[in-house]
């Protein structure tokens, strides 16, 4: 690997583009190829991004000169593109969901485990120094013992078609902007201590050819999750966590694909208020510098985003999918 890492990307759609807008911050990789399902399609991106080499997933992946994979495709190729890029010895960043079933993801990281490569699901609001002022808030105990999180991600989209509305690219609310509110409660779970497996004890929605809309709750032995989202309707993009010790509200907590969130507000039980204010990043930077440290490193898992993290989410999304229908 030469000084910095050689990324490729795979798609050439607007998250794609968000992608390599952000990828000049990264510190540790450069943008070096763009694939496609259509090599034209994949040329006129590169263009546009300044990358030196265009082609086919298939000729970009082949390629020698490429350490690392950005996948930004619909989630029905996720898990495919994956395994390909793993065995053309690629490290992988791979938009959310991994894969759209708890098979599809563990098929994944089993045969990263196999071949030693990193694997980091891009859950972009776990990266950067807000990030990482939250799991050391949750995981020292300084708000106490975790009892809920309410969180919300919802947008109204302009046309009810494409792939959001297609049950063929696994469109639908729970998949594309649940997974946020889901990856939250699990990853509180987690850095608080609780080894408890999340069980949906709720779950209602509407349902028309996919999930338009979706709320659960979600119980961690005693500390509750009660999460929603929707691709019909605008919600709130918040998050508010009570603990023992205070009640931390995070107004932007997903923050946007340009700039992390930098913001809270910490409620004390004795009328208090702590304002948390941290530095602002360019998320998806950051968690591609988080991939090519891993693969420097030679560990196959970022911390931001663990394996077991991703295994968990990818249960609580089928199940609440499978809750409501």
């Amino acid at each position: 690997m030469s000084d910095k890492a050689r990324w490729a990307v795979l798609g050439a759609g607007v998250i794609t583009g968000d992608f390599l807008a952000a990828l000049p911050h990264a510190e540790h990789g450069v943008l070096h190829a763009v694939g496609a399902r259509d090599g034209i399609r994949a040329r006129e991106f590169a263009d546009r991004y300044g990358a030196a080499v265009a082609g086919t997933y298939d000729e970009v992946l082949a390629r020698d000169d490429v350490d690392a994979v950005y996948i930004g495709t619909v989630h029905t190729t996720h898990a495919e593109l994956a395994h390909a890029a793993l065995d053309a010895g690629k490290a992988v960043l791979c938009e959310k969901p991994l894969g759209i079933s708890v098979a599809e993801t563990e098929a994944v990281l089993a045969h990263a485990a196999r071949v030693g490569l990193p694997v980091v699901e891009a859950f972009k609001y776990r990266f950067g120094p807000f990030a990482e002022q939250l799991r050391r808030l949750v995981s020292s105990g300084a708000i106490g013992e975790l009892r809920s999180v309410d969180s919300t991600l919802g947008f109204a989209a302009d046309a009810h078609d494409g792939r959001l509305f297609d049950p063929a690219t696994a469109g639908g609310a729970i998949l594309d902007v649940g997974c946020y509110p889901a990856s939250l409660a699990v990853g509180l779970a987690a850095w608080a201590g609780i080894d408890h497996p999340p069980v949906i004890v709720d779950a209602d929605g509407v349902v028309g050819a996919v999930d338009e809309q979706a709320r659960a709750t979600v119980a961690f032995g005693g500390f509750e999750a009660r999460i929603a989202t929707a691709i019909t309707a605008d919600l709130p993009r918040r998050a508010v966590v009570r603990a023992a010790e205070g009640v931390l509200e995070i107004e932007n907590v997903w923050g946007s694909r340009v700039v992390s969130t930098a913001d809270a507000v910490l409620r004390r039980p004795d009328g208090t208020v702590e304002r948390i204010h941290t530095q602002t990043s360019s998320p998806m930077a950051v968690e591609a510098d988080a991939t090519i440290l891993a693969l420097r490193d030679g560990r196959p898992e970022a911390p931001e985003m663990p394996w077991a993290q991703t295994r968990t989410t990818a249960r609580l999304l089928e199940d609440w999918r499978a809750a409501i229908g």
